[in-house]
This record gives structure tokens, C-alpha cells and sequence, in this order.
């Protein structure tokens, strides 16, 4: 609903009163709504993904070796073989440097589509999309880091390591059990992390990491509290907000097929094609390997459900490109056009394989034809 709300925002008048309220007002320093939203609101959501997925590595579906390598691998895969199929297409061209925006998941969309499919799809395979995008989003975020940023600052990589540390500290010697003193360093945590370069939604991965996960004094575990707390502000506010603000696509733009082609064949190829291509190559490669695990009781037409959801890179990818094509709307827009398309066309074959799925597990009846022709020789 942000989002479509959004896109009728981006398409009428009210588009200038919109970018003005999200880029046009420095509210904090130099941080307008926009970035408020991005740096620091997905930062709090990130830490509760981190929260759901340190959960599932210690109690759950990631509580081995070879099933928590699963999503990494298959991970892996669906950022590899898109960066490949953009770069194919663009290896000569201009917009070569936009090879990281089909290599992401977008969890909030991916998931909500999950939600809405959920009676027809593996309900385990919730974990795995999720342990999936989280990956991709911390792959992308390191691509972001080391090839769209030059001006990473080591003295704040370093004080953020050390937030790291202490924050450990106060887990595993000092048994500290309230929320307050994490959430507290955790905003130092955060504003070292920005101050250093890197996309500041890391923080939220590393302060999930040192969050107590075993019972102090007969409570129960910060972990479960804190994902309790914090899983209703990320669901009802925080990613309606971050969709809205992110998803202004203005649907009028004329796109240049004879000049901009490439970019948008790699990007709608590399998402929708390469994603589930990267991911059940590598998922079927490591089990057969014997180096993963696949998740029990889940066939291969349920992983690849899943795996075309992942195409959905959206906002994440949005975002990606944003930082590639910065100061040329015209490529921006022809981007974002790009992924959007994309994102319908992962979610409506992702619906098509639902509608077909059921024919995978019917019984053929020409074995009762067999043994009829049997009887009658």
C-alpha cells in the first residue's frame, strides 16, 4: 500500500510538496527525512532481522553447520550470477558501474509477498528467504563500502570495533541483561558506523550479534524480549515509512531503448533470471557436494518459489543505483523503471509456480493403464 501510494504520489502535483518534505528540510545536522529513514530508522529493522536470524543459527533452522551454510551459499549464488549476466551486457558500456544493483533481495517486499503466498507456499522456507536477504543485503552493503564509496575513514572503523568489543564485554563477562545499556552503545555503535563510511544499517547486524541470547537471572532472553519489542515498530511503522519515502517511481519516463538498453536488459535479466539461477545452481551444487544442507521436508519446486522471490531487489536496489548513477536522473529513473519491473515479474512467476505446482505431485495414472494391459496379456 506505501508503495503503490507512493507511485500515485510520484505521478501527480504532489510530487514537489513530497520531495521537498523528504529531501528538502535538513531536520537533524545534515540529515533530511530521507536519510533519517534510510541510515538510522532501517538500521533498528536490521537489528531485529539479525535478532530473528542469531534465533534461528542458535534454536532453529540455522542451528547446524551445513544448514546455516544453506542460505550463505545459496546467497552466494543469486549475488554471483546476476553481477555476471549485468556485466555481460554492459562490460562495454557506460553503465558498467551498476552491477550491484541486481544483486540484492529486498526483505521487507520479498517477505510481505512470502505472507500473501504463505498457504501456498513451504512455510520453513520463511527462515531461508529471510536468512537470504539479510546475506544479500550485507553483501550488497559490503559492495557499497568497497566500490561506491572512497572516503571509508579506518580511525571510525576502528571505534566501531571497539563499540563491538565492549558490547560483548557487558554480554559474555559483566552478564548484563537490560536492553537500555545495549541500545544506548548501540546509537554510539551507530554513529561510528556512519562516521566510518560504511552504510550505517550495518550497525543494526552488529549490535543483533552481541545481544544476550541465554536467560539471566531467571528473565527471559534479551533476544526474544528485544525482538518482541522492537518487531511491531519495524512492521507498522518503519517499513511503510521506508517504502513510501523510497519508492516515488515516476511510471511517465521515456526510456531510451537504443541507448539504455543494456542497462535495462542486465538489471530486469539479472534479477529475474539470475537470482533463482544463482540460487538453485549453488543450493544443488553444495547438497550434492555434500557441503550444505537443504532444509527437510522441502523440494526443489518449493527452494525455487523462493529463490524467483529474491528477484524482488526493489529498494535495495533502488538504492544501489541511486549511488551508481548519482547526479543523472535520466539513468536513476530508467533504473528504477527497470527494477520495478523485475520486482512484478519475480512475484507473478512466483504465483504462476503456485498455480502449477500441484501437477508436480499428482500420480501419473498411466500405471494403472500398465497393469490393466498386464492383466488383459
Amino acid at each position: 500500500m506505501s508503495t503503490l501510494l507512493a507511485i500515485i504520489v510520484a505521478n501527480t502535483p504532489l510530487n514537489k510538496i513530497y520531495q521537498y518534505i523528504f529531501s528538502g528540510v535538513n531536520l537533524i545536522g545534515e540529515f533530511n527525512l530521507h536519510m533519517i529513514i534510510n541510515d538510522f530508522l532501517m538500521a533498528i529493522f536490521f537489528l531485529l532481522a539479525g535478532c530473528e536470524i542469531k534465533h534461528e543459527v542458535l534454536h532453529g533452522h540455522l542451528s547446524t553447520v551445513k544448514k546455516a551454510t544453506f542460505p550463505v551459499m545459496s546467497a552466494c549464488g543469486g549475488v554471483i550470477i546476476p553481477a555476471c549476466i549485468y556485466f555481460l551486457f554492459n562490460h562495454n558500456t557506460k553503465f558498467v558501474g551498476g552491477i550491484g544493483i541486481p544483486i540484492s533481495t529486498d526483505i521487507a517486499f520479498a517477505v510481505g509477498i512470502f505472507m500473501l503466498l504463505k498457504n501456498k507456499l513451504e512455510p520453513s522456507l520463511k527462515i531461508f528467504l529471510l536468512s537470504l536477504a539479510v546475506v544479500d543485503d550485507l553483501i550488497s552493503i559490503l559492495v557499497i563500502g568497497t566500490f561506491y564509496s572512497s572516503n571509508l575513514s579506518v580511525k571510525w572503523i576502528i571505534g566501531s570495533l571497539i563499540i563491538v568489543c565492549i558490547l560483548a564485554y557487558m554480554n559474555k563477562k559483566l552478564k548484563i541483561s537490560d536492553s537500555y545499556p545495549y541500545l544506548l552503545l548501540g546509537l554510539v555503535l551507530w554513529y561510528f558506523v556512519y562516521r566510518s563510511g560504511i552504510h550505517s544499517t550495518i550497525s543494526g547486524v552488529l549490535l543483533a550479534i552481541v545481544i544476550p541470547a541465554k536467560s539471566y537471572g531467571g528473565r527471559k532472553p534479551l533476544l526474544e524480549r528485544l525482538q518482541e519489542k522492537i518487531a511491531p515498530i519495524c512492521n507498522f511503522f518503519i517499513l511503510p515509512l521506508f517504502a513510501f519515502s523510497n519508492t516515488a517511481i515516476k511510471l511517465g519516463v521515456k526510456i531510451n531503448y537504443a541507448e539504455l538498453g543494456t542497462m535495462v536488459h542486465g538489471i530486469i535479466v539479472g534479477l529475474v533470471v539470475g537470482k533463482p539461477l544463482g540460487i538453485m545452481s549453488f543450493s544443488y551444487i553444495g547438497t550434492k557436494l555434500h557441503i550444505i544442507e537443504k532444509p527437510e521436508n522441502c523440494s526443489w519446486i518449493s527452494l525455487l518459489q523462493v529463490a524467483m522471490l529474491a528477484g524482488i531487489g526493489f529498494t535495495m536496489s533502488i538504492f544501489v543505483a541511486e549511488i551508481a548513477f548519482v547526479s543523472n536522473a535520466q539513468l536513476i529513473d530508467t533504473a528504477k523503471i527497470s527494477i520495478l519491473l523485475a520486482a512484478v515479474l519475480s512475484a507473478s512467476l512466483t504465483y504462476i509456480t503456485t498455480l502449477v505446482k500441484p501437477l508436480f505431485h499428482k500420480k501419473p495414472q498411466f500405471k494403472h493403464a500398465h497393469a490393466l494391459i498386464g492383466k488383459l496379456r
